[in-house]
């Protein structure tokens, strides 16, 4: 079964760049990431398909950049003008072919000071 393996969390100052990769041992069709911060529910961040659909949060929209690396089974999130409600646990998520279950990462922190 595939697994997912997260790496790039840590703590920026708003306005700054942060960068996300999760590394799955396996192949996917959907790949991407969802946030949650305490108390919230879990939200889409992005997520991108094995051919090339991309579906961006609103929030999001226009400072992350979601890409993937086919051939390592790796999707990326490059986090750009993050701002201090960016600041969650961020976990990668995937979806294998012809199913509907999800495949979480074990999440890492993102944290956005002023």
């Amino acid at each position: 079964q595939g697994q997912l393996v997260e790496s790039g969390g840590g703590l920026v100052q708003a306005g700054q760049s942060l960068n996300l990769s999760c590394a799955a041992h396996g192949v996917f069709d959907v790949m991407g990431w969802y946030r949650q911060a305490p108390g919230e529910q879990r939200e889409l961040v992005a997520e991108k398909s094995y051919y090339g659909r991309t579906t961006y949060g609103d929030s999001v929209q226009g400072r992350f950049t979601i890409s993937r690396d086919i051939r390592k089974h790796t999707v990326f999130l490059q986090m750009e003008n993050l701002k201090i409600e960016d600041t969650a646990v961020y976990f990668c998520h995937a979806r294998q072919f012809s199913s509907t279950n999800p495949y979480w990462g074990q999440g890492t922190q993102v944290t956005v000071s002023a």
